[in-house]
Order: structure tokens, then sequence, then C-alpha cells
């Protein structure tokens, strides 16, 4: 892959990259609310920010892009709180370094606290070769069909299953199963079903999510193809730069530093 020039991790480069995460974790949410309406999935935007509840304890209930595109009024933030609270949920902020300088002293003013860091790490991506179906070795990476969306929501869940989120995750992938604008990719080895990724396009960003590998298949290079293969993927649809979150010092981090990311900044999420 010929890489072209890497932007600046300024202002304008967060901006991308936190509305396009938004705009990803929106598409979820909306797809929660057609798959089960009784879960009350729903979200808002407020000073430029997307409040996002998926259900008190899903990963993605929480804000995105507060402070980054405006400083929120106190009445702002209440408004969120409102909106968390009613519906029972914690109220959790994850906040760039980028963001407006004032919003972390309002924050602590409100009883907030930091407790969680997460890489926020891109790369631009330029011209690429061909997209192809073999991959490293005896693993083969392909779009899932619309008939597999339950084989590949099992392989997912199998991944996490052994952290204890198994279910959670056979559930979430089912509903981005149904969602707007995300695709699905599957590695197999000598034809079994062995890892998951997803990737959704926002105005030029290939957001890279969902990564997961069953435990036996750890260490084959499923993940080296399915991220190979989806900034391939993401070349030939006209996006220019990649995002990914992993935490700081993980394997997810280091992997993705192998492959041409850089990190961009930490964000660092806040609770009452």
């Amino acid at each position: 892959m010929i890489e072209s020039s890497v932007p600046f991790a300024d202002v304008a480069l967060a901006r991308r990259l936190e509305r396009a995460e938004a705009t990803s974790n929106a598409r979820a949410v909306d797809a929660r609310a057609r798959v089960s309406p009784e879960s009350g999935a729903a979200w808002i935007e407020v000073a430029g920010a997307f409040a996002m509840f998926d259900g008190p304890a899903s990963p993605i209930t929480q804000t995105f892009g507060l402070g980054i595109f405006q400083l929120p009024t106190i009445a702002e933030l209440e408004a969120i709180e409102s909106f968390y609270g009613a519906r029972g949920a914690p109220v959790l902020h994850e906040i760039s370094p980028l963001a407006d300088p004032a919003l972390v002293p309002m924050l602590c003013e409100r009883g907030y606290q930091p407790f969680e860091f997460t890489s926020v790490m891109y790369r631009p991506i330029g011209t690429v070769a061909p997209e192809g179906g073999a991959t490293a070795g005896r693993v083969d990476v392909r779009l899932i069909g619309e008939s597999e969306a339950e084989m590949f929501a099992r392989t997912s869940a199998e991944g996490w299953r052994e952290f204890g989120h198994g279910d959670f995750m056979y559930d979430m992938q089912r509903v981005n199963a149904a969602s707007e604008g995300i695709r699905l990719f599957l590695a197999e080895l000598d034809g079994r079903p062995i890892a998951t990724a997803a990737l959704i396009l926002c105005d030029g960003v290939a957001h890279l999510a969902g990564a997961s590998t069953i435990p036996d298949a750890r260490k084959r290079g499923a993940q080296n193809a399915l991220l190979d293969r989806r900034l391939r993927y993401a070349a030939a649809h006209g996006c220019d730069i990649a995002l990914m979150g992993a935490l700081p010092g993980s394997e997810s981090q280091r992997n993705a530093e192998r492959h041409g990311f850089r990190v961009a900044y930490t964000r660092i999420k806040w609770r009452r």
C-alpha cells in the first residue's frame, strides 16, 4: 500500500475523527431502535456532540465529540444529564484533549472524574492494489452475505466469551448487521470462520471497529488480514483517512502501529 502524506493531528482532524465515530455509533443506535423498539435506544445532538443511549450497560452509551465543535453551556450539559437520567443510565463523556480547554474545569465543577483512556489512531489511505479475496496464508477475508448475520454474530461473540462479554457482543453484532452503512467482514481459515471485524464509512473516514478472533485461532494472522482488506475496501470507496480506537499500550495498538497507524490523541472518559 502506498501512503499519502500524513495529516497533522490538529483540531480539524480531531473534528473529522470524532464526527465519524459519533456517526458510526448513531447508526448502531438507530438500528437497535428498529430491531428492538422496547430497548428505548435513542440519541440526541447537543452543542455539536452526539449523546447515545443503547442501554445502561452498552459501551456506546456516552457522548462523543463534546467540546470539540463548541463549548457547551451549563444548560446544555444539564440537558445531556437529563437525557441519561431519564433512562437510568450513567452520564459518560469521552473527551478529546483538543476540545475547548474550558470543558475540563466545567466537568470537574459538576463532579465528574476521569477513569478510562483510549488511543485514537489514524493513518492516511493512499493508492492501493486492487482488492482481492485471498490474504495471508490460508486465511481468507470476505464480506458476509445477508443470510450470514447469525453466523457472524456467533463468531464474534466467541472471541469475547472468555472476557465475559460473549452474550453482549452476540446481541450487538446482530444489531450491527441491521445497521445502515456498516460493512461486516469475516476471516476464514480453511473454510472455518475464525475472526470478524467491521468497517463504517463516513465522509471519507473509514472507521475500523469490532475486531474479534476465536481463542484457538489467534496468532494466525486473521486480524492482520482483516485490517488489510478493510483498508483496501475503504480506499476503493473513496476514503482518505482510516480511524480506529485502542487501549493505550495494548496489542491492538501495537498491531495498528505496525500497519502505519499513529496516535492522534488520547481521549479521556469522565463520569459523575
